[in-house]
């Protein structure tokens, strides 16, 4: 999710950002959740502030900031231990043998349990396979996860469906947002993965493109928005929230300011009228052409293709519209050597 700039209209008092359930976990999370891609070791009062406002459910990667986000994470559990227990503390797999990726975190986030543990940005669902089935088993009896999942930014609605079907997957990550929340296929999916009963995360709610920046329909939408009281962003997640079946939502929360705005959007009890969704469909379908939709089923579908089309369209989301060349970098040096 870039992040925004936009800060709240009002100061936000003792407080706390609503819960909801993950699936059927029951485990009550809070409907926004702190994204890990910024700085964390030089940014611990965003964690403070965070957790001060309800915002409970913390999420990284061992690959973000080259691990820096966990060992940032790490640095304040390590000074504020009380602070585990009211944390769903989630991080994600991105490579070598799970046993030694995992045991990686646990030593770097400074805690001996993760709440959910996901394999990293899946576009399908081969690796969900007996094998994985009896680590994560392991894994639980061990007692070093509690729930497993995966994280996923193409072919969103087909992961969906068949993970609903295996019966043991507690999680999902998924890109999700004004957009794509309209299809039918979306909406399917959503239904057979609610239906399994496993946890559903949206993420790059606000849908930005990574090419263009400030385009004039942004200016038109920002104005419609101005004028009901809440900022463009503020009403693209609350456009997400609005749907039940996601438990939270999980932003880039670099500084004070963003996290502000946005749990204002989750405290604003405002509802998106029908003029203001109207407005939201019009953007979608001004801007369509400079949107990666995660559909690659069809632009890597050719005889012969060898391009990560949709792999190569996030690197560019992560460098120029949220600003983080090396995290864009580090994804791009990730991709697999074309012949």
């Amino acid at each position: 999710n870039p992040p925004s700039a936009a800060p709240a209209s009002t100061p936000i008092r003792a407080v706390k950002v609503p819960t909801r359930p993950f699936g059927r976990t029951g485990v009550p999370v809070s409907m926004l959740s702190l994204g890990g891609i910024f700085d964390i070791e030089s940014n611990q009062l965003v964690l403070k502030q965070a957790l001060d406002w309800g915002v409970n459910y913390w999420d990284t990667a061992a690959g973000y900031n080259g691990g820096k986000s966990e060992g940032g994470i790490g640095m304040y559990l390590e000074k504020n231990p009380q602070a585990r227990r009211d944390i769903f503390l989630v991080t994600k797999y991105d490579g070598g043998g799970l046993t030694q990726a995992l045991n990686q975190s646990l030593e770097r986030l400074k805690t001996d349990y993760i709440d959910l543990y996901f394999l990293h940005g899946l576009d399908n669902t081969s690796k969900l396979d007996d094998e994985t089935k009896a680590w994560v088993a392991k894994a639980k009896a061990d007692k070093k996860i509690r729930f497993f999942g995966f994280s996923t930014h193409s072919k969103m609605e087909s992961c969906l469906q068949e993970a609903a079907k295996l019966g043991w997957i507690d999680g999902i990550m998924l890109k999700y947002d004004f957009r794509l929340m309209q299809t039918d296929a979306m909406k399917a999916a959503m239904d057979a993965a609610t239906k399994a009963g496993i946890g559903l995360t949206a993420m790059k709610t606000q849908s930005k493109s990574p090419i263009t920046t400030e385009t004039e329909a942004d200016l038109k939408l920002g104005g419609h928005f101005i004028q009901r009281g809440f900022t463009p962003h503020q009403a693209k997640i609350k456009a997400v929230w609005e749907n039940p079946q996601i438990a939270s939502i999980c932003s880039q929360m670099p500084n004070l300011t963003i996290l502000q705005s946005n749990i204002a959007a989750a405290l604003d009890k405002t509802s998106l009228t029908a003029a203001d969704h109207a407005a939201l469909r019009q953007y979608a379908a001004d801007t369509c052409s400079g949107y990666c939709a995660g559909c690659t089923q069809f632009c890597e579908a050719a005889p012969g293709h060898q391009v990560p089309v949709g792999d190569v369209m996030r690197t560019l989301m992560y460098h120029r519209s949220y600003g983080d060349q090396e995290l864009a970098r580090t994804v791009f040096r990730q991709l697999p050597e074309m012949a």
